[in-house]
């Protein structure tokens, strides 16, 4: 299979899990080695959960295939530029590249518009809209101790 390939399967995906009522119309699929190892599609109405859009749902799928949360060595082909949550979850993944069909301007035209949440990362945590207060930092603080003294963790 081919890059185009592997966006028409993206593009698929977005048209008929639509049709079907499964979600918005997006769709992608995570390649490593020339070969589809997951695929996702939105799934937010459908499973009731705001963070399951079709990058994430791949990820998740690509990491239970490989057994592990590093997705180094793949690619991810996507329907659509992703958005900030999914660009934030491609990068803590560490997949080597993105392939994305529709920009995030066709999407912001259909109702799927990120410029608000971009705007907000660039204010101060007192200027955002969704009010934030710390609590408790001096409990919290040990379990950061504790894991920066850890001799047996994973490091990610």
């Amino acid at each position: 299979m081919q890059k185009d390939d592997f966006m028409r399967r993206a593009i698929q995906l977005s048209e008929e899990m639509m049709h079907a009522g499964k979600g918005g119309p997006f769709g992608a699929v995570i390649v490593k080695d020339g070969a589809i190892i997951a695929e996702g599609h939105n799934m937010v109405t459908s499973a009731n959960d705001p963070t399951a859009h079709a990058e994430i749902v791949a990820i998740r799928a690509a990491c239970a295939e490989l057994g592990t949360f590093v997705l180094s060595g793949c690619e991810v082909y996507t329907s659509c530029e992703p958005c900030p949550m999914c660009l934030s979850a491609i990068y803590w993944a560490r997949l080597d590249k993105i392939y994305f069909a529709n920009t995030h301007a066709d999407a912001a035209r259909i109702g799927f518009d990120d410029a608000f949440i971009y705007s907000q990362f660039k204010l101060s945590q007192a200027e955002r809209s969704l009010e934030t207060e710390q609590l408790l930092p001096d409990e919290a603080i040990r379990a950061f101790q504790e894991w920066d003294d850890k001799s047996d963790k994973t490091p990610y």
